[in-house]
């Protein structure tokens, strides 16, 4: 569903300067959405109109397929509905405590005291604020205060979360916990709309990337469809992502799997190994390109003990009957990940946690989580990139937990569910605690494998023995 849209938009300032010039978009809701370009290409002037902050010359913007309405209620109605968090956090902080600015918007639309005393309180525990609440914000950090900013949009409970530029001016770890947020605000249902002239961010981070040059829209589409233009994203005065860069270079020199698009570390490590070619047997109606799964490989077809292979992919099909396929063979046994939610903090709980799983490596996301850590005692040895360098860490055999909120959980189970699919590898994950049987994993297994690969009945197949292969091997 879509949820905002614009038709023909078009908008100059008054000194005539030219902004945005036809731009026709549409944003699905629930995506993570970035809007890419260098300084000066429309993005912040673009989201003005957004928001109805400024009124297009042509076009139109509509809202839930309804055009939005410029008058005083039409937009204070927008405004609840489309939050916008500035560049410049002291841009949008007016009130002279924290306390006071997050209140502002509740207030604004008439909410009752108690209401207004509840939602602060909510966004003040929710962004770990609760501390700073009567300190005058311009006394606060620059990643404080950014907190403070989506805090006071956050109030109004609107369905689509714009942010310019969300992460200038912060620090690595400043920068990882506003994008926690962003993820589980995204996570619990909320739109995310961001601008962005740092392509590794948004290459990284976006469901849906927009590229914007001299006011124009470019391209629009996966972040991995974009960013493969390497001409068109040079000539919109931006540099490819650094990821790919690196992973094109290991390409030419035969290091990495050809023809992959990784978007991360862990999706770059799966690339590191040589082609692995094997000759088999297929049906006639599988094509070049397809996925077909090889069962579990033994004997001469494994170096190091037990192997599987999953998707492998088609190369090339002969007359016979064959086709020589490209493995993706892996080791059955990496090392684990746990996540613990440190809402239901309990200490005795927690320490037969890391006895029982042999913990060894401990990450903790979010502000609040790493607080409650910092407050137990808890030696966490990672604090950024916390889900990557767990998947990292347990494909060389650590047994890792991660530390973080009740909505970052599902969000954390949902990035390594994806990576185990991807991958194919056995990489084990665990919920754990108390909460762990709140949390819908769509699956109680620890495994997520691609097609074909059955651990236990799903739709009409039956279960098989996994040590069979699915296919004839040639000799």
């Amino acid at each position: 569903m879509i949820i905002l849209e614009t038709q023909n938009l078009e908008y100059s300032y008054p000194d005539g300067t030219k902004a945005i010039e036809d731009v026709s978009i549409q944003i699905p809701r629930g995506e993570k959405v970035s809007f890419v370009g260098k300084n000066g290409s429309g993005k912040s002037t673009l989201f003005l109109l957004l928001n109805g902050t400024l009124k297009p010359k042509k076009g139109k913007v509509l809202l839930s397929g309804g055009e939005i309405n410029y008058s005083s209620a039409g937009l204070l109605d927008l405004r609840k509905r489309v939050g916008i968090v500035f560049q410049n956090s002291d841009d949008q902080i007016i009130a002279p405590t924290v306390y006071q600015d997050i209140a502002f918007g509740p207030a604004n639309l008439n909410y009752k005291k108690e209401e207004i005393d509840k939602i602060v309180n909510k966004m003040l525990d929710y962004f770990g604020l609760q501390s700073l609440k009567d300190k005058p914000p311009h006394h606060l950090s620059g990643g404080q205060k950014k907190r403070v900013a989506i805090a006071g949009v956050l109030a109004m409970d609107p369905d689509v979360i714009i942010l310019d530029e969300p992460l200038s001016n912060l620090d690595p770890v400043g920068a990882d916990e506003i994008l926690d947020i962003l993820n589980e605000l995204n996570h619990l249902g909320k739109t995310i709309v961001i601008s962005t002239h740092d392509v590794d961010l948004a290459y990284k981070w976006s469901d849906r990337v927009f590229l914007l040059s001299n006011s124009r829209l470019i391209d629009e589409g996966s972040p991995k469809d974009v960013f493969s233009k390497e001409e068109q994203v040079r000539n919109s005065s931006l540099k490819n992502p650094v990821i790919l860069d690196f992973y094109h270079e290991l390409e030419k020199r035969w290091l990495a799997t050809g023809g992959k698009r990784p978007k991360d570390i862990p999706e770059l490590v799966q690339t590191l190994h040589p082609v692995d070619l094997m000759r088999v047997y297929v049906g006639p109606d599988t094509r070049v390109g397809e996925c077909v799964n090889l069962g579990v490989l033994y004997g001469k077809y494994s170096q190091d003990g037990i192997y599987e292979a999953v998707n492998s992919r088609v190369l090339c099909k002969n007359e016979d009957g064959t086709a020589v396929v490209e493995l993706n063979r892996r080791v059955l046994k990496p090392g684990n990940i746990c996540v613990y939610n440190m809402d239901s903090f309990d200490k005795e709980e927690f320490d037969r946690i890391l006895k029982e799983y042999d913990i060894n490596f401990i990450g903790a996301m979010g502000k609040k989580s790493k607080e409650r850590a910092e407050e137990e005692g808890i030696e966490v040895v990672c604090n950024s990139g916390v889900i990557d360098k767990s998947i990292l860490n347990a494909l060389t055999g650590s047994r890792c937990i991660i530390l973080t909120s009740r909505g970052m959980v599902e969000h954390t189970a949902k990035r390594v569910r994806e990576y185990i699919q991807k991958s194919g590898i056995r990489l084990s994950f665990h919920p754990v605690g108390k909460s762990a049987a709140e949390i819908d994993l769509n699956s109680k297994n620890d495994v997520a494998v691609g097609a074909g690969v059955l651990k236990e009945n799903t739709g009409s197949k039956e279960k098989k023995n996994c040590h069979e292969p699915d296919f004839e091997f040639e000799e």
